[in-house]
């Protein structure tokens, strides 16, 4: 997906959705899931997160290969009855905050409802039918992959039972280093807008 940030700023604004311009560090982060695969488990990190924000009033923007789905594992070994949780795109406003991800290390943890689809047939697919759906407090964190410096992870696997995790490490760092950066100037909440691929003006 060659994305930019013209293309994520008119589609979620297209949506009715809150796109943050006023100051510096002021976070849009927008999460875009690959729609190109259906509903096919393709335990691959094929989505994106991306960030866009001011710095002196100058607009940047950074995308990173991520997963917006779980990963096979917990596809296949289901931690709930109700089945693994898949985030349903949408946007979910103050929903973050910087904390411990398993307390381990800083992440975007999740700290107000989000509405997941619940999955419970292991038949390799994800079932995305809004007649099965959860609303509230999961653990659905934004989180990284591989702690290894300099290293990438190719396949989701246990990475995500639902959280959306960044593959690479150094894009990882990227990622949360900003978020630092507005967390002194705005505080420590986050909003995440989850987006599908298909959804994006000019159909990427």
């Amino acid at each position: 997906m060659n994305l930019t940030r013209e293309l994520i700023e008119s589609t979620i604004k297209s949506k009715g959705y809150n796109w943050f311009d006023q100051k510096d560090y002021n976070l849009n982060i927008v999460g875009v899931r690959n729609s190109s695969t259906g509903d096919e488990v393709t335990n691959s990190f094929d989505d994106k997160i991306t960030l866009s924000y001011k710095v002196d009033g100058e607009w940047r923007f950074h995308s990173f290969d991520c997963t917006t789905d779980p990963g096979r594992y917990w596809v296949e070994n289901i931690m709930r009855v109700e089945g693994v949780a898949c985030l349903k795109a949408g946007q979910y406003s103050g929903a973050y905050a910087i904390g411990l991800h398993r307390g381990k290390y800083d992440a975007l943890r999740q700290q107000r409802n989000v509405t997941v689809y619940r999955d419970s047939n292991k038949d390799g697919c994800y079932d995305l039918d809004d007649d099965n759906t959860q609303t509230g407090l999961f653990g659905i964190n934004i989180h990284r992959a591989t702690a290894r410096a300099g290293k990438t992870s190719t396949q989701v696997d246990k990475w995500s039972a639902g959280c959306q995790v960044i593959a690479a490490n150094e894009d990882w760092n990227e990622f949360i280093e900003v978020c630092y950066k507005a967390r002194d100037v705005w505080g420590n909440n986050f909003t995440y807008t989850l987006i599908e691929s298909k959804d994006i003006n000019g159909n990427i």
